[in-house]
């Protein structure tokens, strides 16, 4: 770990109460439970970048596999149209 710098922060009683009991369980100090939490959060808030990123990566190429099948299916269609209309002929 980086040299350390002191911050001040200000929790309302009922919130340090909590950290001081879990602090008190785990054989821990404030300091360091305070940069274990924000180090998660920190982790948390990437992943969830991370994800929405992707979820708008997927939708985007949902929408152009979409289109890709759109055109894909017209020219299908021709060629179907244009292999029917040579058999009618053989037929003729």
């Amino acid at each position: 770990m980086g040299q350390l710098k002191k911050i001040l922060i200000s929790l309302p009683d009922n919130l340090l109460k909590e950290v001081d009991t879990i602090v008190s369980m785990e054989n821990t100090n404030r300091s360091e439970f305070v940069r274990e939490a924000m180090k998660l959060y920190i982790r948390q808030k990437k992943r969830i970048e991370v994800s929405d990123r992707m979820k708008k990566g997927y939708q985007e190429m949902a929408e152009i596999n979409a289109k890709l099948a759109e055109m894909f299916f017209e020219a299908d269609e021709e060629q179907q149209r244009k292999y029917e209309e040579r058999l009618g002929e053989l037929d003729k």
